[in-house]
């Protein structure tokens, strides 16, 4: 089967439809799926809900469809540096799942290894244990998290093959390889398109068999979150 499509809306076309859910990879501004993203926007979907550790920031990432109001609910650990995001909470429109960060990447990554359900101490006795089961073992209580599967899950990656073999570069491993695992289609966005077998099978993160559909996209927008600078000491 051909794997590597033209662009990003040909690669979801017939694949979204109202409604649905959508796994966004990345962390923070790190390795997230762009192209795919404004291929949403440019479809008009809507009622998504999204699975993402973060909502982008206004006007960029998942912010784009922030604006475009496309997105109903979010699941998500971390949504500070989005003011639309708060907005948009704070008003009602926006549905909001919140968990920690890392029971975040575990319910997806229990999701995709078809694990239902799951105990973690992380939130007993506060607001993210109210309404689910709570159960002691041995000396201490643990919270039931339910794992995370999605219609389609959106990834970006470094390096990729014609296969759907796929290789993340340092943070952009953060989400990104446990998304492309959880979804019933997976749809990755590549910037170094290669054939295949030229990835050392020993370097591949994802294999090609979660991977559905490719994007080459070798000119991804990369900014930087939060921009920290030393200040310049005057003598």
């Amino acid at each position: 089967m051909r794997k590597v499509i033209p662009s990003a809306s040909e690669a979801l076309a017939n694949l979204l439809t109202d409604g649905m859910t959508v796994m966004s990879g990345g962390f923070g501004l790190c390795g997230i799926p762009t192209s795919l993203i404004e291929a949403i926007r440019l479809s008009g979907v809507k009622d998504l809900t999204v699975i993402s550790n973060n909502a982008g920031v206004d006007g960029f990432g998942l912010g784009i469809l922030l604006e475009s109001r496309q997105i109903k609910k979010m699941i998500s650990s971390y949504v500070g540096e989005n003011k639309l995001f708060a907005e948009q909470f704070l008003s009602g429109t926006l549905e909001l799942e919140f968990n920690p960060q890392g029971t975040l990447a575990e319910r997806i990554r229990a999701g995709g290894a078809g694990i239902p359900a799951f105990f973690t101490k992380t939130g007993v006795d506060t607001l993210i244990a109210e309404g689910k089961e709570v159960r002691r073992f041995g000396d201490d209580d643990y919270v039931m998290e339910t794992g995370l599967f999605a219609d389609i899950a959106l990834v970006h990656a470094w390096k990729g093959d014609h296969e759907g073999n796929l290789v993340y570069r340092k943070t952009a491993r953060n989400f990104n390889p446990m998304m492309a695992t959880a979804a019933k289609t997976t749809v990755a966005e590549v910037e170094h398109l290669v054939p295949a077998g030229q990835i050392d099978p020993d370097q591949v993160h994802t294999p090609g068999i979660f991977v559905r559909k490719i994007v080459h996209a070798p000119n991804s927008e990369k900014r930087i979150e939060q921009r920290t600078v030393r200040k310049v000491e005057i003598a």
